[in-house]
């Protein structure tokens, strides 16, 4: 493929800049791997810390209707305010993440997928394909209410429906001090989930897998092994059964024995929580969590791609002290990939769809040729040259650039 001209993108995607040191890599990888080649069509948000304390994180909702109006985002890794952080950038408050008020207001799917090459063997040994993580992205502790308890008391858990009737079940009875927390979830949400993980599963070729603990939590857990079954029994059971493939309800922690058993190759659905943790126990074991793709998938057809990292406050602050970093770039390269193939595909641009399939050609083919960031080098099976971010990224774009 050559490129004796950019190509052109016929419908504008939502793109979500950051913070730290993915924030530096944005523009690297922009100016090294996207603009050179790709006329950008793009409807820019800063989700930066600054901008949203400044905004009152108006910015973050407003990206978040972007994307259900253009249907594509891609975005950048971002800080998630805690008391320190509130303190460092003087914020006006500790503003929640822009990760959770995305995934509540498109109320999806996150599927996150390790980034597999031949010379990084995974920690878990049996592993020889990639295990996906399929993460419900509302609800649970992530949009959970929480109170300090001051005393001795009786905590109770209430619901008033609209027509007036009260339900009422106690918690504890506190004897002294203590913390309470309050989550909640919708059955539409569950079913959306559900579907998003049947469908995705059909898609690939791949198992289902979907565990919580419904021995303990007996409503609330127990209710989202209800809808799975139902759905699956109504909707999926012979669509899976002629493509020859299976769905598998567990307990967590069965399914976490499972797992390191397995040769992977496998769709594992968890609730969101679990999928938080269990994706990155994933992404680490299959080498960096520079290696993790990760888009979520509204029910409406919305799609936002982004890395499964953080900032990468470490290098960060090296970087801003003038030393040299070795960032791996790859997942927010990938984020950029999965977003141009998709408004490719969308609109019928097999010029763009080709850009992004060739761009992580490139990527996987410098790392398989022994060359990587020091965070790879240190777990190849071969010895590989370690090179700085801007030397890893010149790499990529020599390949990229050859016919």
């Amino acid at each position: 493929m050559k490129y004796d001209k950019p190509i052109t993108m016929r419908r504008a995607i939502v793109e979500m800049d950051g913070d730290e040191m993915t924030r530096v890599l944005w523009r690297k990888i922009k100016d090294t791997l996207i603009s050179p080649f790709v006329s950008l069509n793009v409807e820019y948000y800063d989700l930066g810390l600054p901008e949203r304390d400044r905004t009152g994180d108006v910015v973050t909702r407003e990206a978040a209707k972007a994307i259900k109006r253009l249907g594509v985002g891609v975005k950048c890794a971002t800080i998630t305010a805690n008391a320190q952080r509130v303190g460092e950038y003087h914020l006006k408050q500790m503003w929640p993440s822009p990760n959770a008020t995305l995934r509540a207001a498109l109320d999806g799917t996150v599927f996150r997928a390790p980034i597999t090459v031949r010379n990084i063997a995974p920690a878990v040994r049996t592993w020889k394909k990639p295990i996906v993580i399929a993460r419900h992205a509302y609800g649970d502790i992530y949009k959970g209410v929480e109170m300090r308890v001051p005393g001795a008391g009786l905590a109770e858990l209430a619901f008033t429906s609209d027509d007036g009737n009260r339900s009422v079940v106690p918690i504890h009875r506190f004897d002294g001090a203590g913390v309470l927390q309050a989550v909640h979830n919708t059955d539409a949400s569950i079913e959306a989930f559900a579907r998003a993980c049947f469908r995705f599963a059909l898609s690939s070729g791949q198992d289902l897998w979907f565990a919580s603990k419904d021995t303990i939590s007996k409503r609330y857990d127990h209710h989202f092994k209800d809808v799975f079954e139902r759905v699956y029994e109504t909707e999926y059971r012979d669509a899976f059964t002629t493509v020859g493939i299976h769905y598998y309800y567990m307990l967590i922690d069965d399914a976490v024995a499972r797992v390191v058993r397995s040769e992977g190759g496998f769709v594992w659905a968890c609730k969101n929580y679990d999928g938080d943790v269990m994706s990155d126990m994933v992404s680490a074991a299959f080498g960096s969590l520079a290696m993790m793709t990760s888009v979520l998938v509204s029910p409406n057809g919305q799609f936002e791609y982004e890395a499964a990292h953080g900032t990468v406050t470490r290098h960060y602050r090296r970087f801003l002290a003038g030393e040299t970093t070795s960032t791996n770039p790859i997942a927010t390269i990938f984020a950029w990939t999965g977003a141009l193939r998709k408004s490719g595909e969308i609109d019928s641009n097999t010029e763009l769809v080709g850009f992004a399939n060739k761009l992580e050609r490139a990527c996987i083919d410098t790392i398989e040729g022994g060359q990587a960031t020091r965070d790879l080098t240190s777990l190849s099976v071969e010895p590989m040259e370690a090179l700085s971010t801007d030397e890893f990224l010149a790499a990529i774009k020599a390949r990229l650039a050859k016919d």
